[in-house]
């Protein structure tokens, strides 16, 4: 249930339509992106800006726990406590600003309150940059290993939160009226999120401190085995892939082949588990590929031959992708969108991924250039997930705070439109049948002969390629 007593949510309610004809709402919404992303960038991020957020960690934390908060205000909460009518009749800027500024808020409170000072100073210290530094940890490593463990906590939150929107179909508390229903998956998800914390990250931050923490985590941690190090940023390369997946799932992919599964129970358990999957393939396949392209991994070693730096830039190169997918669902109208189902998401899959590689590329040639970051693919205080989250970011605010203003306008949909919302959850208009089944199989022989051309292209764009001179 919807707020106010809608049956459905308020993104699903209003569907955004252009102001004007032709390129004027994409460059329009192009410059006012900008302008907003270089502004806030310089103010709260850039080294050389004002608040110089950007340590790398302290900046990323931030980023990221905005990220939980947009989707808890938009998808888990469904705007709640703000009313159906506000949201419907308030212009676009002044919802913006004030959606906006009720989210920072709210994660300051939780950044400050929660994570600082309860966690911190009554349960456990690292959470708590001041005990830390109390404790004899030089200042800036206290700051930089606290917001370490709080950003990792958003990291898991920001995969297993819309995953239970999405995935799950926010089942079984679907029917529940906000903020009853908001409270319930918000609390479920953070219970699941601890639990993969303390699976994945907590051991990484026992063995910052010498010596390592052996009487409260597992050291060394049990990935060392089979991830070649004791870093946790192996755990840091699955979960931002999973992160990716759940948008890719949600956006370009409209749930196929997911929703083909007509029994509730199937194809919730399957999306879930499935997102889970796609996401292990593509981080391991990213992580085989810097093999391919840099040569094999020397554990020991630092930079970009060390096999911890390798799994952190897999969950780098999976965020290049989230914003070439982000941009093609909200301004260019999920674009291709006049063939069958399968075809226009594999056009968008191959469109997106391209995009995301000539993302890539620029990034790293000019990144250095204007957001203050330092040249080079492994420098400590390259972080390209930092700006690239602050972006996604900004494009969630103005596509879910303020209906895209200014090129586009938000507009009820009608019954029918609404039946369109309710087919990409559950897909009535595809059957399964000796046809698809062939159309599967051939998909996937494809799939392998591109999977097969890829590793042999790769070694030589190592040889030819030089992103940075």
């Amino acid at each position: 249930m919807g707020t106010d007593g809608d049956t459905v949510s308020y993104l699903e309610s209003r569907k955004l339509v252009k102001r004007w004809s032709g390129p004027l709402p994409l460059l329009a919404n192009c410059l006012f992106i900008a302008a907003l992303f270089y502004s806030t960038w310089w103010i709260f991020q850039d080294p050389r800006g004002i608040l110089r957020l950007y340590t790398p960690y302290v900046g990323y934390m931030v980023c990221r726990w905005m990220l939980i908060l947009l989707i808890w205000v938009a998808y888990i909460f469904d705007f709640w406590p703000f009313k159906r009518t506000w949201l419907n009749r308030t212009h676009p800027v002044v919802k913006g600003l004030v959606l906006t500024l009720f989210s920072v808020a709210a994660m300051t409170l939780l950044i400050k309150g929660f994570f600082m000072e309860l966690l911190g100073n009554l349960g456990i210290s690292y959470f708590s940059p001041a005990r830390l530094e109390s404790m004899g940890v030089v200042g800036f490593y206290a700051w930089e290993y606290a917001t370490e463990a709080i950003m990792m906590f958003a990291a898991i939150a920001s995969w297993l939160s819309p995953s239970w929107v999405v995935a799950c179909e926010n089942a079984p508390w679907g029917d529940l009226k906000q903020p009853a229903r908001g409270i319930t998956i918000v609390i479920v998800t953070f219970f699941l999120s601890m639990v993969v914390y303390f699976l994945t990250m907590h051991s990484h931050m026992a063995i910052l401190f010498y010596p390592w923490q052996q009487y409260t985590a597992i050291t060394p941690p049990y990935w060392e085995g089979f991830a070649n190090t004791v870093s946790g940023n192996f755990h840091i390369a699955w979960i931002m892939c999973c992160t990716v997946i759940v948008w890719q799932f949600e956006t370009i992919w409209e749930r196929y082949p997911f929703n083909l599964i007509k029994t509730d129970w199937l194809r919730r358990t399957a999306s879930f588990l499935g997102i889970i999957a796609i996401a292990v393939c593509l981080c391991f396949f990213l992580y085989y590929a810097q093999d391919l392209v840099w040569g094999e991994t020397v554990r020991g070693t630092r930079r970009d031959m060390a096999p911890d730096w390798r799994w952190l830039h897999v969950g780098e190169m999976a965020i290049f992708w989230l914003v070439p997918t982000l941009f093609l669902n909200f301004y260019l109208g999920n674009w291709p969108t006049k063939f069958s189902r399968p075809v226009n998401v594999f056009l968008r899959t191959v469109i997106t991924a391209l995009l995301a590689v000539g993302l890539y590329v620029l990034y790293y040639k000019t990144a250095h250039l204007f957001l203050g970051t330092q040249k080079g693919f492994s420098h400590p205080q390259q972080f390209p997930m930092i700006p690239t989250i602050w972006l996604v970011n900004i494009f969630l605010i103005n596509v879910w705070f303020m209906d895209g203003w200014p090129g586009w306008k938000a507009v009820p949909r009608n019954a029918a439109e609404l039946g369109e919302i309710e087919e990409t959850v559950v897909a009535h208009d595809v059957r399964w049948s000796p046809s698809l089944a062939g159309g599967l199989a051939a998909g996937l022989a494809c799939g392998v002969a591109f999977y097969f051309l890829v590793i042999n292209v790769l070694p030589w764009i190592g040889k030819t390629v030089q992103i940075i001179k």
